[in-house]
């Protein structure tokens, strides 16, 4: 029996299905982390593995990046966690707003789904309407105003999808289909009590999935057009696509971002940023209320100083490089897949990238709940067996690193290539 399989035994008896976030479970079972270092992570058997999951694409620079450790080391050596204001902390909303030109405050936090919650919060404080929309597809965080499901229809009240959620609470969330900008004026001509816009800029919990033209634009000049506040969801694109994220790199403004993942390259921090009106509402100067003992964290604050100087001084190599090793990748991925007369899509940019097993373009939740799981699933089987790690859901993409070199990459394209016939079969 494996160290993983015996690992996750004994984790079920203590931990809730063994894993501390679904994501993280797949079948038969996850294997167990033993360490990590650049591009690669060990399991508990000694296998090294080339990761493609990348903290769900936190880790921007790699594992264990030198100069990021050096700085945690350094802040280690002065204490852990004060819960007072630090010089730190200026230091790094200056940084943050220096590389975002839409934000000219910044609050810090723990996580993607605390800095989406408060980010709402802030629309409703700043209008007080109550309904926000969402896009179908979009994955804001795991709490009540955004963990909800389509119904019948383009546009409609959202559902909670989990048990213990407040339907309530998600009634006042109206979801309507990505890329889809007519649904959208639809939906903002029906209600007149609409308190913000909440989006993905670019897609990465549906699989990978685009902006078709324009319609990040029409986005932004729609909700000027009715004084609504446009949140850009940059938990996965901040920093990743671009130093400035999505809205550098498609040239927009939302009135209110949130950032985590790559900020820190693995630090568990998160940020709202946004127009100086709104992010002044938050207390103890305003009444939005927003509060957390572990906000700030020296340690985490740390890690996202040195990881944004190191993007900063990296970036004109950093970026072209990934770009240049994605378009290669999913080129070859692309001539392989069609080779071997397997309906396929691939979805890229920056340095990101997905697959999926259909003949129809994906470019929105529709389109990527109908292509084939079953396949992806063996595809992802059976780069694990080759010691290749992506994420194990169709749902996820593929980061790329700096850590990732050229050798990297043509092993994982030998990978793909015998997983995908596997995937034939």
């Amino acid at each position: 029996m494996s160290n993983s399989k015996k690992l996750f035994n004994s984790a079920k008896k203590v931990i809730p299905s063994g894993v501390n976030s679904p994501v993280r479970y797949f079948e038969p079972y996850p294997f167990f982390t033993k360490k990590a270092n650049g591009a690669y992570i060990w399991n508990a058997d000694n296998k090294r593995l080339i990761d493609f999951c990348n903290g769900y694409g936190a880790l921007l620079l790699g594992h264990r990046r030198k100069e990021i450790i050096d700085s945690v080391s350094k802040q280690l050596s002065r204490g852990t966690l004060y819960c007072t204001p630090t010089e730190s902390e200026i230091e790094l909303s200056k940084l943050i707003i220096g590389n975002f030109p839409s934000i000219d405050k910044v609050r810090l936090m723990n996580t993607g789904g605390e800095a989406t919650m408060t980010a709402i919060r802030l629309a409703r404080g700043y209008t007080k309407k109550k309904k926000i929309i969402k896009f179908e597809g979009c994955y804001h965080g795991a709490h009540d105003s955004v963990l909800v499901k389509a119904g019948s229809g383009s546009a409609h009240n959202g559902i909670s999808v989990s048990d213990g959620g407040l339907d309530e609470v998600s009634k006042n969330t109206l979801v309507v289909q990505y890329n889809n900008i007519e649904d959208l004026e639809k939906t903002i001509n029906k209600n007149k009590d609409i308190a913000g816009v909440i989006v993905e800029p670019i897609l990465a919990n549906m699989g990978l999935i685009l902006p078709e033209k324009n319609f990040l634009h029409d986005l932004r000049k729609i909700t000027k057009q009715n004084n609504i506040p446009l949140i850009f969801d940059e938990v996965v694109t901040g920093f990743r696509v671009a130093p400035g994220g999505a809205q550098e790199h498609f040239g927009i403004k939302p009135d209110i971002t949130t950032m985590a993942k790559a900020l820190s390259n693995g630090f568990t921090i998160a940020a709202v940023g946004g127009k100086k009106e709104i992010m002044d509402l938050l207390s103890p100067g305003g009444k939005v209320y927003q509060a957390s003992t572990f906000a700030g964290n020296p340690i985490s604050v740390a890690a996202a100083i040195s990881s944004i100087k190191t993007i900063n001084k990296l970036k004109n190599k950093l970026y072209s490089k990934l770009e240049k090793y994605n378009l290669l990748f999913s080129t070859a991925l692309d001539d392989m897949a069609t080779d071997m007369k397997i309906p396929h899509q691939i979805n890229f940019t920056a340095s990101m990238f997905q697959i999926f097993f259909t003949n129809k373009p994906v470019t929105n939740y529709e389109t990527s709940k109908n292509a084939n799981g079953k396949k992806f699933n063996k595809l992802f089987q059976s780069l694990l067996k080759q010691g290749v790690f992506i994420a194990p859901s169709q749902f996820e993409v593929v980061f790329l690193s700096d850590a990732h070199t050229e050798s990297d990459l043509n092993k994982t394209l030998d990978a793909y290539h015998t997983a995908l016939k596997s995937v034939k079969k």
